[in-house]
């Protein structure tokens, strides 16, 4: 059920996206990008769909943290699952390949910066070998409310060792 993400994915992709945005508990962001934006923000690996029953039911992306070529093994993480399918392991699923998919890349760290509150992705991150290792204390606002973010880090066991 997981595949590699193609561009006939887009609009199932986006719109999961706004999905999560709309939530106010994903993001500083509000509005999904469009496609080509999307696709300059995410490396060109790594990019993942699940499918089920011909339907797009979430994806996962890594993005680089930097232009710096210090930093190219160092990749920020983004799963988004649709609505009608959170709570099904689907997130799992898709961390555990992305995982595996961006060692076999060369990352060697992965990060991810997520709302406090938003105890599922910290569940997600926590089980899949992330450890917390910083908040950032209101550090930007959504919605016109100062938010913090935890900051979090996979370092791999086969990559840059």
């Amino acid at each position: 059920m997981i595949r590699k993400l193609q561009n006939s994915d887009s609009s199932a992709v986006l719109k999961i996206y706004q999905q999560g945005l709309d939530t106010g508990e994903a993001s500083f962001e509000i509005e999904a990008p469009n496609w080509e934006i999307w696709q300059t923000k995410y490396l060109p690996h790594s990019r993942l769909v699940w499918e089920q029953d011909d339907k797009i039911k979430g994806w996962a992306a890594l993005a680089p943290v930097s232009v710096r070529d210090c930093y190219r093994g160092v990749a920020e993480v983004s799963i988004y699952v649709a609505t009608v399918s959170l709570g099904k392991g689907i997130g799992s699923k898709l961390m555990a390949q992305l995982v595996e998919e961006s060692e076999s890349n060369g990352i060697w760290s992965l990060y991810s910066s997520i709302f406090p509150e938003n105890q599922a992705t910290l569940k997600l991150h926590l089980k899949n070998g992330f450890r917390e290792v910083g908040i950032r204390e209101r550090i930007a606002q959504r919605d016109g409310r100062w938010r913090d973010t935890l900051i979090l880090e996979r370092r791999s066991k086969q990559v840059g060792v």
